[in-house]
This record gives C-alpha cells, structure tokens and sequence, in this order.
C-alpha cells in the first residue's frame, strides 16, 4: 500500500521559473449536497488559488470535481484522494510543461487509489471521476476522467467542453446508438474510465482559449441526471456564481436527488495582462 508523504519544500525548487504573462481574476462558488436517496457524499471539490506569481506562471489557479463510487465509505475515500493527491502532484511537478503535470498527476492518483483498493479488501475495486479545470495565463485547461463534466457559458451559447468515458456516450460517437436510443440505455451510466479502478488510465487533457466573462461550470453527475442543459445554462446566465450554485443544486434536489450533487462556478471577472 501506498504511504502518503508529505515534505516542505517551495515550488520554485522544483517547478522551472516561467514569466507570467496574463492573470485570470475569477469569482468562485462551489456546493455540494447528499442528495434525498444517499447515506453519505461520495463527491469531492477542491481549488487551488495562490498567491505567488511563481505558481501561477507555471500552474495557474486548479478547480477540481471527483464522483466517487464503491461500497463501505470507499467511493468517498476515492475521491478525497484523488483530488488532494492530483492537485498537490500537479503544483509540485518538474515538468515545464503544464500537460505533462496534469498527466502525471492523474496517473499519480489513479496508482495511489488503486493500492489502497488492492492492500485493503472491503476498498477494493473502488474509484472516482475526475474533472479539473486549470486556469494558466491565458488559457484554459480541462482534465477528465469518467462522467463529471465541465461546461462553459460564453455571450449566449453554453458547450460542454469534456467528454463523457461512458459506454453509451462512447456508443453515440461511434455512431453505434443515436442519442434517443441512449436516453435509457441500461449501460447509460456504466464507465468506461476510472481513476483507480485498474492500474493505469488515460485522462483526456485538452486546451481552451479564455475570455474575460466567461463562466465554467465543473459538476459531478448528480447534477446532470436531473437538470437539463436549457435549465443549467438559464442558471448560469441569469446569476451570481453563488447563487447560480445553490440553485443548481436544489433543482437537482427538485428533480429527484438521487445522487450525490456536486458543482464549482468560475467566472472570468478580469483577464490581466503582463507585457
């Protein structure tokens, strides 16, 4: 089993100096809910915002959603580990570049989770999602692992920018089912990537140009299950960060609330540029 060890020591030692070249200045709600159905909250939220221009040059400013899932507390224990283990590697890596962080922190945590599942048998076979969204100059990174997703409302048109690594989501881009046959597919919510569940896993890393207000949304699937993307983007458009994040999750409470319901706002207030 794996042991987690911690240290002091600055990030500059490790991460090669980079100049800051554009700061996003962000406002930021997070919220998560048990749900009506669930004993306990296997969801997971992080975020990362420093102060030092060293660390934001090199990693930005790190918004984190994981989804876990096993039995006896284990899908909870999946997904602490993975959000604390993917952002603390990812902020400490000696990789200049940002991708090769962002992959090497997953693949940190995906081996941490699986160790705890294989030395410990009532965790085994345990896991999570994992979205991250990284902020860095100007740009927007997205990391995904399993069903969470990240959207991004900008002007009047919402995308969902991450893929979802489900059989059927998978099965629509293969053009084996079409998007009504899926609708109640049994494998509907059947993953087809994990972060703990094998030994290794690939997470897709994929880079976004940012604009001064757009809003990201990163959201676990019990958000998903119940709202509808018309809903979710009226939401997003028509509030606070804050209050925007209380009514998403409520209208998942409205709509049934059988999973977990998890989500973090970010919108891009400022966009500041170093010449």
């Amino acid at each position: 089993m794996s042991e987690e060890i911690t240290a002091d020591y600055a990030v500059e030692q490790l991460v090669p100096a980079q100049d800051l070249t554009a700061l996003a200045h962000v406002t930021v709600a997070c919220k998560t809910d048990l749900g009506r159905v669930r004993e306990n909250n296997e969801d997971k939220f992080e975020y990362f915002q420093s102060e030092d221009n060293a660390i934001l040059a090199s990693r930005g400013k790190v918004f984190v959603v994981c989804d876990g899932m096993g039995g006896h507390a284990a899908g909870q224990i999946a997904s602490e580990l993975t959000a604390k283990t993917f952002i603390d590697v990812y902020l400490h890596h000696p990789a200049a570049e940002p991708e090769a962080a962002m992959h090497a922190a997953v693949a940190a945590a995906n081996r941490y989770v699986f160790d705890v599942g294989q030395a410990i048998p009532a965790r085994r076979g345990m896991g999570t999602t994992l979205s991250a969204l990284v902020l860095l100059n100007d740009r927007a990174y997205t990391v995904q692992v399993g069903d969470s997703r990240i959207y991004r409302l900008r002007g009047a048109e919402m995308n969902q920018l991450t893929h979802d690594h489900t059989w059927v989501d998978e099965a629509i881009r293969q053009g084996m089912l079409s998007e009504q046959e899926a609708e109640n597919h049994p494998y509907k919510h059947v993953l087809t990537r994990a972060v703990g569940t094998e030994g290794t896993v690939e997470a897709d890393v994929e880079v976004h140009d940012l604009q001064e207000g757009d809003v990201y949304l990163l959201c676990s699937d019990g958000l998903i299950n119940h709202v509808e993307d018309v809903a979710i983007h009226q939401l997003l458009a028509e509030f606070h960060p804050a209050e925007a994040a209380w009514r998403l999750v409520g209208a998942a409470l409205q709509g049934g609330g059988s999973d977990n319901t998890t989500v973090i706002v970010v919108r891009i207030d400022r966009i500041e540029r170093f010449s």
